[in-house]
């Protein structure tokens, strides 16, 4: 376990010792005690928060909605800098699951999520609060990964794959780093775009040109936060300029990109999520 302090609050970060027998899953555990209001960057991956503590997080959204314990968010939630978590004594495991098997594990397609942060109880009920208690019960951390690693494992199982045309549009987006040409996914896995478009959505949560966008983003969020200069990342990640890298970073974050360079969220995302594979 690491920790670092932002502001007053001390974090406390821990990392399972052995990757997810689930491709497309990773997994990190939180603790802090008060958790000032943090804003969510949008991120290429559905994401699950599993609280156990005795304290509850809670997250808002610009709607002046409120979901309080464990959420589901689908990918790229938080766009605009509109959604934020707080909290105190948050004890939690976050889950990020890469968008070709959320639906297995789900239950449901990521775009049921409507772009919108969900109790996990309204998805999975009666089980969500057995988790969190089971959670609980358990001593380690590393016992908390395996245990949900496996829970995950036996959902993704029983769940149904993605079509293996979207598997494929998906591959090529992330693999380019949201430089592949969307007019050209429909053509070359052989379907209509009309039909890509729909089931890309349907079965992802989001449509391609969505997720290119997304995708590139992401890429340059983290060049940026590794100390890379926005004139540069700009021209590596494909943006047609500077300006264009700030007006994308805006959209999402609702921050420009040096006040994402030091954001806490990103810090984080550093210590808890060294390699980013699992958007594959």
């Amino acid at each position: 376990m690491r920790t670092f302090m932002h502001g007053a609050a001390v974090w406390d970060v821990a990392c399972p010792q052995r990757p997810s027998r689930v491709a497309g899953v990773t997994m990190a555990g939180f603790r802090v005690r008060d958790l000032d209001a943090l804003r969510m960057v949008p991120h290429p991956a559905v994401t699950l928060l599993v609280d156990f503590g005795t304290g509850s997080p809670v997250v808002d959204d610009a709607a002046g909605r409120q979901q309080r314990g464990s959420v589901v968010a689908g990918p790229g939630v938080g766009s605009g800098g509109a959604v934020w978590a707080r909290g105190e004594n948050v004890e939690c495991v976050q889950v990020r699951l890469s968008p070709l098997i959320a639906r297995a594990v789900l239950g449901a397609s990521p775009a049921d999520l409507d772009g919108a942060v969900v109790a996990l109880d309204d998805l999975w009920g009666r089980e969500a609060s057995r988790i969190r208690e089971q959670l609980g019960d358990v001593s380690s951390w590393q016992d908390r990964f395996t245990w949900l690693d496996a829970l995950l494992a036996r959902r993704h199982e029983a769940g149904p794959p993605v079509d293996p045309e979207v598997a494929w549009a998906w591959h090529r987006i992330v693999g380019s780093r949201g430089l592949a040409r969307v007019d050209g996914l429909a053509a070359e896995v052989g379907w209509s775009r009309k039909r890509l478009w729909s089931r890309f959505r349907s079965q992802l949560g989001l449509p391609p040109k969505r997720a290119v966008k997304l995708v590139r983003f992401d890429h340059a969020a983290h060049r940026l936060v590794a100390g890379e200069g926005a004139a540069r990342v700009a021209a590596d990640a494909g943006y047609a300029d500077q300006s264009h890298l700030h007006r994308d970073v805006m959209a999402f974050t609702g921050a420009t990109p040096a006040t994402v360079a030091g954001e806490p969220f990103l810090a984080v995302d550093d210590i808890a999520w060294p390699s980013r594979g699992h958007l594959c």
